[in-house]
């Protein structure tokens, strides 16, 4: 067994190579009973997330980080099934917390909540083992098993995208521009807004105009331009009810916001005063199947896009001028497309809070595809580097006789990958911290 004191994996991969952070067993950050002093600061922290009504975002955070330890647990699960020897399952890294041993597994936290990892013994050719261990080492086991365990942390992270975006489609709901609603009023400053007087308010489907049925809130707008003081009789859904309304459209050259005028064309123009936005509709769980299935192929290959085209000339030559230039504009599509360190992802959960549960879930859902592909680029330390030996190895043996590749060969090429990562990592916190990128929900 390799020396329980030596570097932690990364994150998202099963391997002791995955991280160089040293992990300092034995440094006590609580003393006495740790798992109560634990649990006392999380119910602080999140009373102060309640007092601070931070919560919902602390949650969202939350769910990102159980989306790692999902994904170590997916490596967990296959290991333990094909008889691989699994010592550590850890929440965190850096110093331990607090650390319980069940059977041949310790299981535990640790300071620094920014991922996980599963521990199984001898990763690689170089990875020293007792000789009693050797036959549950992730080096003799099937092809099959390495390949299975290797990839089962991103298959995790597509079966969770699966839930997500089948639980939206089923009950959440997507937007459906055919249900045109009220998404607020308008304000006048110079008269009362039509709608208002009329009794039209926020949330209310508009169904019919003068006995038309409304398909799109282009088509509702357009009618009501064209009928500048003529009475329209709307039929809208409130929600169980179905009401008729009457309301006469005023000349938008009479209507002032904020004192100024809001049109100042030569043709009269029809107004009501109300903002236009889209309602959901849901699909029953069959229908939602298929959908959710379409929606991971159509993301799964607009990410793949997005990496080659962040990894091409263009693209590294394009963030290489973010990084000397940050007071680029930060709404451009270049910049909005740029790498999210944890300080931007939290923005990005902040954000995705205010916009609603659809959002907040969309979010949760396109980290999921992300890591889930990024993970298996056939480069180590990430589990796609582990499948590539894996296979390469399995090319490689020939009539029974099992060849094995010497991993200090390929440790260059690994620590460049790792360089490249904490490279990507540093500089996505700076430009995250110093150039935030604008709301990307609106």
């Amino acid at each position: 067994m390799s020396d329980p004191n030596s570097s932690e994996p990364l994150a998202g991969s099963p391997s002791e190579e995955r991280s160089p952070v040293v992990d300092l067993v034995g440094a006590r950050v609580f003393g006495g009973r740790p798992l109560v002093r634990l649990v006392v600061v999380v119910l602080a922290l999140l009373a102060l997330a309640i007092y601070t009504s931070t919560l919902p975002t602390v949650l969202v955070v939350l769910a990102i980080v159980a989306m790692i330890m999902i994904h170590e647990l997916g490596h967990f699960i296959v290991a333990k099934i094909s008889g691989m020897k699994v010592t550590e399952y850890f929440l965190g890294f850096g110093p331990r917390i607090y650390s319980k041993k069940f059977g041949e597994t310790e299981y535990g936290i640790k300071a620094i909540p920014a991922g996980g990892y599963v521990r199984i013994i001898g990763m690689n050719s170089i990875d020293e083992v007792p000789a009693s261990d050797e036959a549950r080492t992730y080096r003799k086991a099937s092809f099959p098993a390495r390949i299975a365990t290797s990839a089962a942390g991103s298959f995790m992270h597509f079966l969770m995208a699966f839930m997500i975006l089948w639980s939206i489609f089923a009950f959440v709901g997507v937007p459906d521009a055919s249900k045109v609603i009220v998404s607020q009023l308008s304000v006048f400053s110079n008269m009362a807004t039509p709608a208002a007087s009329a009794g039209i308010r926020p949330g209310d489907q508009i169904l019919k105009i003068d006995n038309k049925t409304v398909t799109s809130g282009s088509e509702l707008a357009t009618f009501i331009n064209s009928h500048p003081g003529k009475q329209i009789t709307l039929e809208v859904a409130r929600g169980t009810k179905d009401l008729i309304i009457k309301v006469t459209p005023v000349n938008a050259m009479n209507v002032q916001e904020d004192h100024k005028a809001i049109y100042t064309g030569k043709k009269p123009l029809g107004m009501i005063g109300i903002v236009l936005g889209y309602g959901t509709s849901t699909y029953n769980p069959i229908e939602a199947i298929a959908k959710a299935g379409s929606g991971i192929v159509a993301t799964s290959s607009q990410t793949v896009s997005a990496l080659v085209s962040h990894f091409s000339p263009h693209g590294i030559s394009l963030y290489a001028s973010q990084l000397v230039h940050p007071s680029t504009n930060p709404a451009s599509p270049g910049a909005q497309s740029r790498f999210e360190s944890p300080v931007g992802i939290v923005r990005l959960a902040s954000q995705a809070v205010h916009s609603g549960l659809e959002t907040v879930l969309g979010l949760l859902f396109s980290i999921n595809i992300f890591i889930g592909i990024f993970n298996m680029i056939p480069l180590l330390p990430l589990d796609g580097g582990h499948v590539a030996v894996a296979v390469y190895e399995w090319a490689r043996s020939k009539k029974g006789k099992r060849y094995q590749m010497d991993i200090t060969k390929a440790m260059p090429l690994t620590y460049a990958v790792f360089a490249l990562i904490i490279i990507l990592g540093v500089t996505a916190l700076y430009l995250d911290v110093t150039h935030p990128l604008g709301n990307p929900f609106g």
